[in-house]
């Protein structure tokens, strides 16, 4: 919902509709749209061939992002969520930046990296190319090229629009056919009861709208105060207002996988919190501003790709 957590991402909006490309384009119109190009910039940065620019062809170019990165002091009463939104970024953006909140907690006196925009660090190689990089997050390499000053990879690098997110390692994350978790279908439904869907996932055409839009998920009606449960373990990436969802929380799970609860009346658990399938998240609400107007639970069912957190059919899974 706000600006999806695709690539996403990520798209930092898990809206229940289809914002492809939206958060990419938006960083090229703000971030590197008033620099002018040189015919030397609009050249693939990623050829072998590609040298280092000039001193005066350099300041052609932005600064670096990780250059831009800023300090914050923890205030007291202060969350992760609301530096976040302090500085127009994802808790995972600040959690990705740094490792000692990765659990969603601050505590006064910390000193956080603030990056300029969304985005994820990450360590490269000098025989790098920016085409690799672009090819393995799924970020133009002119982008990349521009968002790191111009020049080749040295040993870190700054991966514009991608986004960082937790893993839950265990010794046996590999599944086997002998293991429940090597299915698909998650462990429980997201409701105490199965119900009929609303709006069901793709292209639909809601109450009320002249023109269908593509709806990323399930809406499942059901009495306000009901509990939503946690479909699988996972660990809570986002819980908080996030328009047009409202209350929302985001559970990571293992093999790549991501559940959303959105509308909520209340929210049970915290940013950071492992659950385990089955667990109240909170309850149904009609907060932000669903497709339609009874009373239901948004859910969705996303896996990780190059293109970010993609929205799949709950129809699958459950």
């Amino acid at each position: 919902m706000k600006r999806v957590l695709n690539l996403w991402q990520w798209s930092r909006s898990p809206s229940g509709r289809w914002w492809c490309g939206f958060v990419l384009s938006c960083l090229l119109a703000v971030s590197l749209g008033t620099i002018r190009q040189s015919p030397t910039l609009a050249q693939d940065p990623g050829g072998p061939s590609f040298p280092r620019l000039s001193p005066r062809r350099e300041n052609l170019c932005p600064p670096s992002a990780l250059s831009r990165v800023r300090s914050h002091t923890v205030a007291p009463g202060e969350t992760l969520e609301a530096i976040a939104d302090e500085y127009d970024l994802f808790p995972t953006t600040l959690m990705g930046m740094n490792p000692q909140v990765r659990n969603g907690m601050v505590r006064p006196g910390m000193q956080l990296r603030i990056p300029p925009y969304d985005g994820i660090e990450v360590n490269v190689s000098p025989d790098d190319l920016w085409s690799d990089l672009a090819q393995e997050y799924n970020v133009r390499a002119d982008v990349l090229f521009e968002a790191n000053n111009c020049n080749p990879p040295t040993d870190v690098a700054f991966i514009p629009g991608a986004n960082w997110y937790p893993h839950r390692d265990t010794p046996d994350a590999t599944p086997t056919e002998d293991d429940p978790s090597a299915s698909s279908v998650l462990a429980e439904y997201p409701l105490p009861t199965v119900v009929e869907p609303l709006l069901s996932y793709g292209w639909v055409l809601p109450p009320g709208a002249s023109s269908a839009v593509f709806h990323s998920g399930w809406d499942l009606p059901a009495t306000a105060g009901t509990q939503v449960r946690a479909s699988e373990d996972g660990i809570v990436a986002f819980a908080g207002v996030q328009q047009p969802y409202g209350n929302l929380v985001v559970i990571n799970h293992s093999r790549g996988r991501q559940t959303r609860y959105a509308h909520l009346a209340r929210l049970d658990v915290e940013q950071g919190e492992f659950v385990d399938a089955g667990q109240t998240l909170g309850t149904v609400g009609n907060t932000g501003t669903p497709d339609v107007a009874e009373t239901h639970l948004h859910f969705e069912v996303r896996n990780n790709s190059e293109l970010g957190w993609v929205a799949q059919n709950p129809d699958t899974y459950l």
